[in-house]
């Protein structure tokens, strides 16, 4: 009998919710189905060329075959600050304010070994994504869970956390534009989130992954623009989801100085820092003229009025959503997440996420990601229009 066990981080994970849909896929191929998946939310457009050709070029310097920086180049450093003066109107110290990440995932999921120690709790958004909670329960810290309402706007209502709940909160975790949801949020609710921190002593954690998928002219605000936001919190950012770089992994968190020494410090214990050419290459987004960004848009814009459009002929009474690029969808009423998940997998082999998989106030939900080539997102709805026709609302 072997000795060795898993520890009890690592059991205190939350089970894997959507084995049994990946179960279903791998049946669905079998049989010979052409199964189409609305559940990732990863851009099928590929990364602008420009991009690209940068990191060939700088691939090829010598200079950075080196290890690198576990903060990040300066040069990168100063590419984000100078986008969040453009952007945004935020100032910041490229080199106390800012630190390169592995992408913003790398950094969400370790700022809770910075400043949780063992029992401690962390504030996490209910639908949220996974990795808030994850990242705390391995640092050993306890989640405790803020619903996200639809008659909130799903955003996070505080006075409803008990005062001695947040009394012992070390961390709070936010997320607008908001994934699953689609949520947005205001400078207004930004300034409520301050305030809150603030009395309560609370490190805020914002999550801006998807500043720059949004619709109809709307411009998504930082949590840094709100007054007082530095004093209290920092942002994770990506250029995963505007320049469709994914798999690059390159991101950043910015704001309180302390906080990001902190993050720059366990970094420099467990990893070595992102390839040199491949910070330079998010620079070449970051510094660019962002018309392929818009270009990104106007695809989604389209896929999004395919979808809204699509689900409002089968009988959902839906709003088009502001930003991200998920349509968030409430189930027929005599369905569970997960049940009409396989309902619609096994009546048309097209794949949407239950959203329970975010957490239990996802339940009575399902996720459409906008990330499919047109032509397959619009087959994925012909279908279910067909199969799903006799469904009760």
């Amino acid at each position: 009998m072997l000795k060795f066990q898993e520890a009890d981080r690592v059991k205190n994970l939350p089970p894997y919710l959507f084995a049994r849909i990946e179960q279903l896929i791998a049946q669905k191929k079998e049989q010979g189905v052409d199964v189409i998946s609305l559940g990732i939310g990863d851009p099928d457009i590929p990364t602008p060329k420009y991009i690209i050709d940068e990191l060939k070029k700088e691939a090829e310097n010598p200079a950075n075959h080196q290890y690198p920086s576990s903060a990040g180049m300066l040069l990168y450093r100063q590419a984000v600050a100078d986008f969040y003066s453009k952007r945004f109107g935020v100032n910041l110290d490229a080199k106390e304010e800012v630190v390169a990440l592995i992408g913003s995932k790398e950094g969400i999921a370790h700022i809770s070994f910075c400043y949780l120690n063992e029992g401690d709790v962390v504030l996490v958004p209910d639908p949220g994504y996974p990795v808030y909670a994850g990242g705390a329960i391995l640092a050993g810290g306890k989640p405790y869970t803020i619903p996200l309402k639809s008659e909130n706007g799903f955003l996070p209502k505080y006075e409803d956390i008990p005062s001695d709940v947040a009394k012992k909160a070390k961390m709070l975790f936010i997320n607008y534009p908001n994934n699953p949801t689609g949520a947005v949020a205001d400078v207004k609710f930004f300034e409520e989130t301050v305030a809150f921190a603030k009395e309560y002593e609370i490190l805020v954690c914002h999550d801006i992954a998807y500043s720059e998928i949004a619709f109809d002219g709307y411009k998504p605000p930082s949590f840094l623009e709100a007054s007082g936001a530095k004093d209290v919190g920092i942002e994770f950012g990506s250029v995963s989801k505007p320049y469709n770089m994914t798999g690059w992994r390159i991101g950043w968190a910015v704001g309180h100085a302390e906080v990001i020494d902190a993050i720059t410090r366990l970094k420099s214990n467990i990893d070595s820092g992102q390839f040199q050419a491949i910070q330079y290459a998010a620079m070449a987004g970051l510094k660019g003229s962002q018309d392929d960004v818009k270009e990104n848009m106007r695809v989604y814009e389209e896929r999004r009025r395919i979808v809204v459009e699509s689900l409002r002929e089968m009988g959902w009474d839906i709003e088009y959503p502001k930003a991200t690029f998920y349509v968030w969808v409430p189930v027929p009423k005599s369905f569970t997440s997960a049940s009409f998940a396989e309902y619609v997998i096994e009546k048309t082999g097209v794949v949407i996420t239950p959203g329970n998989g975010y957490g239990e106030n996802g339940e009575g939900y399902f996720r459409i990601s906008l990330t499919v080539p047109t032509d397959r997102l619009k087959e994925a709805l012909d279908r279910m229009k067909r199969e799903l026709k006799d469904i009760k609302f």
